[in-house]
This record gives structure tokens, C-alpha cells and sequence, in this order.
């Protein structure tokens, strides 16, 4: 069923448009009926907060579209981007499965339709449904790994040119290669990207400036190539 927003919102999670390769897409059909019977689908304009950091854990979030940033702020009003998260991915396991509150604050960055379940429901589906457990301890492990490649990028990085090489083969893993280089699409403002990599908004576009003039990236709007993507893995030590 479409909304005036042209969202796609689906009756059941089998039937729906939006199921990929997600959290919960790949679940058999019985852990699906689960659960479809706790799930609600909201949507959510650009710019809206999911739940912030320290707030007691009302459920777990299933994002089906868009894109939700995730980011810790300091007594000082320091923010810092731990991460963006893609279509399938959960929002707010590690609270809910711990009973500690939300370590971090999401926020859209599109327009999302996003899958609330509660956390009395959710922890019963875990306990009733083995695979889901199994799915649960699989995104656990992947955050984890994702928590250690942050460190590697901002502790160990020495300077902000190698962390922003390093941030930039990450958002291009993956992206189109093209005759003019790996072509992705760059959609965050210099000051999110400075969030994500521990830097300010005019270090990274000083940064940028010099990478284009070393033809280590070459920029159209929000299209970016990178030309040369050894010449940047070199830059960034990985």
C-alpha cells in the first residue's frame, strides 16, 4: 500500500517491497508471522529523533528506508557521528537486550519508514523463536566489528587527511567503477563528515580541497569519483 508520501507500507513483511537482505528480511516464515503480529510501521520526515542517548530502551527500530545517523553528544555540545545506518539494519538491539539505555541519539537523514517493536514483544519473539536469537547474535557481532574498525580509523589515523581517505574508501566499498574512477554518491555535509571522523567542518573542507587538487577525488554536486582509489588506500594506510 503507498502513502501520500509515496512510502511503501506492507500488510505483512513477506509481501513487502522494501524486503532485502536485512535483519529480518531473511527470517523463515514462521519467525515472519511472529513478527508481523508486534510490529508497527512508522514514517519519519528528515531530521526526526528516534530516541536520544541515555533514554530508557522502549524497543528495537527496523529500518526499512531512508537512512538514520547515529551520534553521541559531549557535556561541552561536542556531537560525534558513530555511524550511518542502510535499509535492514536494527536500531537500539544493544539496549534492549542489555536493559541499559540508548548509548547513542538516531536521527533521519531521509525520509524513513521504519518497523517499532516493543521491548516486552521483542524479547519474547527471542525467547520463542531460535532463529531470531541467532539473527540477533549475528548483528551484535557485526556492530562490534564495526565498533573496532571506528577505532582503528580515529585512534590510530594521524592525521585528518588519513582518517578522511579512510572514511571515503568505506562510503565507496561497494559503488559503481567507472571510466572516471569508483563513483559514489556523497550526500552529507562537511560538517557530518567531520562528526563522523572527529574533525571540524572547515578542516575537512580545507582537506578536500587539497584531495581534488592532488586528483585523489573529483566532485559534481553530491556525485563523487575517486579517480584513484590506490593512491588514497595509501594515503589512509589501509
Amino acid at each position: 500500500m503507498a502513502t501520500p508520501s509515496g512510502m511503501e507500507v506492507s500488510r505483512n513483511c513477506e509481501e513487502c517491497s522494501l524486503r532485502g537482505e536485512g535483519f529480518f528480511c531473511n527470517l523463515a516464515q514462521p519467525s515472519l508471522n511472529a513478527l508481523d503480529l508486534i510490529r508497527l510501521t512508522n514514517r519519519y520526515p528528515k531530521g526526526a529523533i528516534l530516541f536520544v542517548e541515555q533514554e530508557a530502551p522502549r524497543g528495537v527500530f527496523v529500518l526499512c528506508k531512508g537512512r538514520i545517523k547515529l551520534s553521541m553528544t559531549s557535556s561541552e555540545g561536542k556531537t560525534v557521528m558513530l555511524r550511518i545506518l542502510q535499509p535492514g539494519e536494527v536500531l537500539g538491539l544493544h539496549a534492549v537486550v542489555s536493559g541499559r539505555p540508548y548509548q547513542a541519539t538516531a536521527t533521519t537523514l531521509d525520509s524513513c519508514q521504519v518497523n517499532f517493536i516493543r521491548r516486552e514483544d521483542f524479547l519474547r519473539l527471542l525467547s520463542q523463536q531460535a532463529e531470531a536469537m541467532l539473527h540477533v547474535s549475528q548483528q551484535l557481532s557485526n556492530s562490534y566489528e564495526d565498533a573496532c574498525e571506528q577505532i582503528r580509523s580515529l585512534g590510530l589515523a594521524h592525521s585528518v587527511a588519513e582518517k578522511l581517505a579512510r572514511f571515503l574508501l568505506q562510503s565507496s566499498a561497494g559503488c559503481e567503477q567507472t571510466t572516471q574512477g569508483i563513483r559514489l554518491r556523497m550526500t552529507m555535509t562537511h560538517e557530518e563528515i567531520g562528526q563522523a571522523i572527529g574533525s571540524s567542518r572547515e578542516t575537512v573542507t580545507r582537506t578536500f580541497a587539497a584531495f581534488k587538487k592532488n586528483h585523489l577525488v573529483a566532485a559534481h554536486g553530491s556525485v563523487m569519483w575517486i579517480p584513484n582509489r590506490t593512491a588514497l588506500a595509501n594515503l589512509a594506510n589501509a
